[in-house]
């Protein structure tokens, strides 16, 4: 009976061994996994933003309750839009432009909803708890985003110069405009 209790002692010792042995190489696999995915995160924001020049910085930003939350790279000095179609008089709508690739949207894709009229080209996205949309796909700009500054968390713009955008004239303002189409390209 004795060597019976001792040969499951030696058992458990060496099970219990075992069990911490395989506990540290899960931790170490999965710290393994945690570094790669978060390499793989820098890797893909480094490529990403190749190019966009030593002045761009990552702003943050969200809709008012919180729930759409967003990172966009693009310079500390914002040129904004001030656009006077229909909807943007109606929404008070001033936005940057920036490519696609450098929005990232990080939560609340379940909490936006769109809309949209006439062309259906722009696609107002904004927030269905609170109403505020902080940014949406505009119609000169389909390949990129126009991002509301005041939707930006503080501490990263350093200064916003406004532009009139005639967007009563939409079609004669765009052919007009030489920079406009181009700062949604990266």
């Amino acid at each position: 009976m004795f060597v019976c209790q001792l040969l499951v002692t030696k058992l458990q010792m060496s099970l219990d061994t075992v069990s911490v042995f395989w506990d540290s190489m899960i931790q170490h696999v999965m710290w393994e996994r945690h570094s790669y995915r978060r390499w793989q995160h820098w890797q893909t924001r480094r490529d990403s933003t190749v190019g966009l020049g030593m002045d761009h910085v990552k702003h943050t930003g969200a809709c008012h309750c919180g729930a759409v939350r967003f990172e966009v790279w693009n310079s500390p000095d914002l040129l904004v839009f001030d656009c006077d179609c229909s909807i943007c008089t109606k929404k008070q709508n001033r936005h940057f432009i920036v490519p696609k690739n450098q929005f990232t949207l990080l939560q609340g894709w379940d909490h936006l909803t769109t809309y949209t009229f006439n062309t259906h080209a722009a696609k107002h996205t904004f927030c269905r708890i609170c109403g505020v949309q902080s940014f949406y796909t505009p119609r000169s700009n389909p390949d990129g985003y126009g991002v509301a500054p005041h939707c930006l968390d503080t501490g990263t713009v350093r200064s916003v110069t406004v532009e009139k955008f005639c967007g009563k004239k939409w079609e004669e303002s765009m052919q007009n405009h030489q920079t406009i189409k181009g700062m949604s390209k990266p």
